[in-house]
């Protein structure tokens, strides 16, 4: 008997983002269905003050599959993620960017990848990785960040800030209580999957410069709330003696 596929939910958080999701998501439908993936997409509203949700109701239409929730609490990019994680209802979801700098091509791989793992992370500094239109002094500042991680953790990952990475659900569940409120969530889930002992592989992924749009990245938040982040899961790693390490079997363990 055919093993049943995982049903894939890919979450969104979009601020202004009335001029890029309405391609953004055309393109992820067309592409999840041209590959037969069973999908869901939760769209997390983040106290726009434009038409993004109406632009999202616009593709509801014709896609049914898309739903929007508003974030009803604080906003903040970590809390918008945070309220999808709390919404979605797949075996294992994704984090997408609604600025269209994450292929749609990419989820695909990456949730085909899934089969053996808990977590797929994405990087976009590898060979077979393509990005376009990296702004050079934030590219300076994110190696800079990613190479202190790597070297503070011991670990391959050399793209650890990036916000592009896929989950199980259990893996998710596995990970809370998380802490942040912004972009540093980016960095608080894959490094509590890698000390609490997730299964996580990393494939080359492509990355493109939003074309509409302002980024809502500051490059403050490249200070210390990455820090603080990323010293709190250093020290769980040294201090929690195993607390919350992974209790459940591999994937695919009988």
């Amino acid at each position: 008997m055919a093993e049943t596929p995982l049903t894939l939910s890919v979450v969104i958080p979009a601020h202004n983002e009335e001029d890029s999701i309405r391609p953004v998501l055309r393109s992820l439908c067309q592409t999840l269905e041209s590959e037969a993936i069973p999908y869901e997409i939760v769209v997390v509203n983040d106290h726009s003050r434009d038409r993004t949700a109406d632009a999202v109701a616009e593709v509801t239409r014709d896609f049914p599959t898309v739903r929007c929730t508003n974030n009803e609490g604080p906003g903040g990019f970590g809390l918008a993620v945070r309220w999808g994680l709390d919404a979605f209802t797949g075996d294992c979801v994704a984090i997408v960017m609604a600025d269209g700098s994450d292929p749609p091509e990419d989820v695909v791989r990456c949730y085909r990848e899934l089969a053996g793992y808990d977590c797929v992370f994405g990087s976009r500094f590898m060979r077979g990785s393509v990005v376009v239109d990296y702004p050079r002094f934030k590219l300076t500042i994110n190696r800079l960040a990613n190479l202190f991680i790597k070297v503070l953790f011991g670990i391959g990952l050399n793209d650890t800030t990036n916000a592009f990475k896929l989950y199980r659900k259990e893996t998710i569940d596995g990970l809370r209580p998380l802490l942040s409120h912004h972009f540093n969530l980016t960095v608080e889930l894959p490094l509590k999957a890698l000390v609490r002992g997730y299964t996580y592989k990393v494939i080359p992924i492509g990355w493109r410069n939003r074309t509409e749009g302002v980024s809502k990245l500051k490059l403050q938040e490249m200070g210390s709330r990455y820090l603080f982040i990323v010293l709190y899961v250093w020290l769980e790693k040294h201090l929690a003696k195993g607390d919350y390490s992974r209790r459940l079997p591999p994937p695919g363990a009988a």
